[in-house]
């Protein structure tokens, strides 16, 4: 798998790309190296997407897709802002902002401990790593989709969808470990896909069961 690639959003100032823009603070810019050098499961493929450019002066994001031969299992988008000044609610200069979703089998979507458990394998894949974070804070959503007249042979479809932030603590350089946040959302996109764990220290975790008919690429 190539190195995660992603890119600033407008006003991050990286090598003059935005015309003259102020330089991004060396703290932003470790952390997005971090990013860009992160290696990932092979099951996973991350992309550059462009950052949002109003949630802080600096942001860089990331997509990704579960993939299973020419087929998609789940897919999400990571995006790391930076404060210097810092920020009230995030009790921090770093926040990371998440969207994963995947489809479902109907009878998983029926469960009604389904919200808590989604929610669970996202702080658990922090905690499995050892990485320390705060303000943790989203929803877990479920939705169903059923089809009539014209659309009427199409299956009843359900899918899944969180949406998170949290705060990553950073080292006494002021940097938060974004690599190791990177692998652990690659952790969480997995367990949402259905894929099983990447190795034998990870045979505790529970996935969900992986969904019939895959979406094609």
């Amino acid at each position: 798998m190539a190195a995660a690639q992603g890119r600033l959003s407008d006003g991050a100032g990286m090598d003059d790309a935005n015309g003259g823009e102020r330089e991004a603070p060396a703290a932003f810019l470790a952390a997005v190296e971090a990013l860009r050098a992160a290696r990932v499961r092979p099951q996973i493929e991350v992309e550059p997407t462009p950052a949002p450019q109003r949630l802080a002066p600096y942001a860089y994001a990331l997509e990704a897709t579960v993939v299973d031969g020419d087929q998609d299992l789940a897919d999400g988008r990571l995006v790391l802002l930076h404060d210097p000044e810092g920020h009230d609610a995030w009790r921090g200069a770093f926040r990371l902002v998440t969207l994963v979703r995947a489809e479902l089998e109907p009878e998983m979507a029926v469960d009604p401990l389904l919200p808590d458990v989604c929610w669970s394998w996202l702080t658990g894949a922090l905690q499995a790593r050892g990485l320390s974070y705060g303000e943790a804070s989203g929803t877990v959503t479920r939705a169903g989709s059923h089809y009539f007249g014209g659309l009427s042979e199409r299956p009843a479809t359900s899918q899944i969808e969180i949406r998170a932030s949290w705060t990553p603590r950073t080292g006494l350089d002021g940097v938060p470990d974004a690599a190791a946040h990177l692998a652990s959302w690659c952790d969480l996109l997995a367990q949402v896909a259905g894929v099983p764990p990447a190795g034998p220290g990870d045979a505790s975790v529970v996935t969900l069961p992986q969904r019939r008919g895959p979406q094609s690429r």
